[in-house]
């Protein structure tokens, strides 16, 4: 059954794509490669895409918080799973029993760690958090050595990891991240000289793993650039890479609106004469903001979003798609025909980045894959 007769409003996950970027990422580093899949893998669904990118050569996968590590272990996901963020003290016992790895950055939490791994009987894999520059998280360059000291000291501890984490690697100037790479590898080799580095050290993200080969140590972190989208508009992908993401609705009631009528809330849009107005099946309650520049493509035309986007119905203008008829795809993302809307197009439309634009594609919205 296709999409459309099961749907008002979806998005298409392609995962020939999600192999292809990941095949490309692990052919241009020799460090291993962690996928990203936080906040539900930007959107895109973390078990899926957790699952493809291992089969493509990820060897870890990375998440923000304890909720999606066990989410990933659940499916049957056994690789390793680093938490990039706070896990709950009265929590880590979870973590620790489904091997999963966590971040630190204070004596106080590998003190919990080590007790809540006597608990479980089991060993509690740490990763060093370095502040190097992002005033996040994580400790200050000065302190690493100490923690890392008293780690290796703690037992039921495995002091596994140590990284930091880039704040504009995806701009032009390269002086911050540079700064960033310097201070944390001094780091490394302080750790070196007392006999203290862990066996994975890891910086690069989608943007550093690009540009600084020499940020790459023994793991990259790969969140963006498995999506097929750019870091950022200073650090564009190379040729070959694929979007994975496809957003789609389609036409519900087409009307002729007579001339001087509002439609929509307060509305803000009146008919200049007859138009040919049509609803969609989609609004902000699926995270289609609610801007005043929105446009989607209906068949291989853009067309303008007319009145206030609704929480689960926008209209279009039609007029200039008369051949268009209810029932028909609409495109919000992706392509139609000789058309096209790009994540990046929807982000400069709506005042922010593409990561926000797939991130905040509501759950309720079905994810197809393809």
């Amino acid at each position: 059954m296709r999409s459309r007769d099961k749907f008002s409003n979806w998005v298409e996950i392609s995962l020939e794509a999600i192999d292809n970027n990941m095949r490309f990422l692990v052919r241009h580093t020799d460090a291993r490669v962690m996928a990203v899949v936080k906040a539900d893998a930007y959107g895109h669904g973390a078990v899926r895409v957790a699952a493809a990118a291992v089969q493509a050569g990820a060897t870890w996968c990375g998440v923000a918080r304890l909720e999606e590590a066990l989410e990933l272990r659940t499916a049957g996901i056994d690789c390793p799973i680093l938490i990039l963020g706070l896990t709950p003290v009265r929590r880590m016992l979870e973590a620790i029993e489904a091997e999963v790895s966590l971040t630190v950055w204070d004596i106080r939490q590998v003190e919990a760690a080590a007790v809540a791994a006597t608990r479980a009987g089991k060993k509690a894999r740490l990763h060093l958090k370095v502040d190097t520059g992002m005033g996040r998280i994580g400790v200050q360059p000065e302190k690493a050595v100490d923690i890392a000291s008293r780690m290796v000291k703690t037992a039921s501890v495995i002091f596994e990891g140590i990284f930091t984490h880039f704040a504009r690697a995806d701009e032009q100037d390269p002086e911050p991240t540079e700064a960033q790479e310097i201070r944390f590898q001094n780091v490394l080799a302080d750790l070196t000289a007392a006999g203290l580095r862990p066996p994975v050290a890891h910086a690069a993200n989608s943007a550093a793993m690009l540009t600084r080969t020499t940020s790459h140590f023994d793991l990259v972190r790969i969140g963006i650039a498995m999506y097929g989208l750019h870091p950022s508009r200073d650090c564009l992908l190379p040729e070959g890479f694929l979007p994975v993401l496809s957003w789609k609705t389609q036409l519900g009631q087409i009307m002729q609106i007579p001339a001087g009528r509002g439609v929509s809330y307060g509305h803000d849009y009146v008919t200049t004469g007859e138009e040919r107005i049509g609803s969609l099946s989609v609004g902000y309650g699926d995270g289609f903001k609610r801007v005043d520049v929105n446009v989607v493509l209906v068949g291989d035309r853009q067309v303008s979003v007319v009145g206030r986007v609704c929480m689960d119905q926008t209209l279009v203008q039609l007029d200039d798609v008369p051949d268009t008829h209810e029932g028909d795809v609409a495109v919000l993302i992706g392509n139609q025909g000789e058309g096209h809307i790009t994540t990046q197009e929807l982000a400069d439309r709506w005042g922010t980045i593409n990561y926000e634009v797939v991130c905040g594609i509501a759950s309720r919205v079905p994810r197809v894959y393809v």
